[in-house]
């Protein structure tokens, strides 16, 4: 049973660690698409590339979800100190990126707010 528990446990991880690579390439892809058109196209202000890094960076946020949902899938059963420090890297690096994250788009928000009052 427990090596039944364990092959699942693999399948489980290997899906979550697809689902976040193929999260960064799209978001990657997605980023150098905005990054193109916003250097190429005249009056483009700092609002547009500000929101093609705002859109970059919940791409990468969510990728790391996905990784941090397949380390502890992966340390399900006898994790090493190895496995343990790496699930503790990736969850530190997603909550670093989440609350400067969130405090760059309440910034955005806030800019934006103030452009469009009369």
């Amino acid at each position: 049973m427990e090596e039944l528990l364990q092959t699942y446990a693999r399948y489980v991880s290997w899906l979550a660690e697809t689902i976040a690579i193929t999260t960064i390439l799209i978001g990657s892809l997605e980023a150098l698409v905005g990054m193109l058109r916003v250097s190429f196209h005249k009056g483009v202000g700092g609002a547009e590339r500000r929101a093609v890094w705002l859109k970059f960076a919940r791409w990468l946020v969510a990728a790391l979800t996905f990784q941090l949902a397949a380390d502890i899938v992966s340390t399900t059963s006898a994790p090493t100190w190895q496995e343990i420090g790496r699930l503790g890297a990736i969850a530190a690096i997603r909550t670093f990126l989440s609350y400067f994250l969130d405090r760059e788009v309440d910034n955005a928000r806030a800019l934006q707010h103030e452009t469009q009052r009369p």
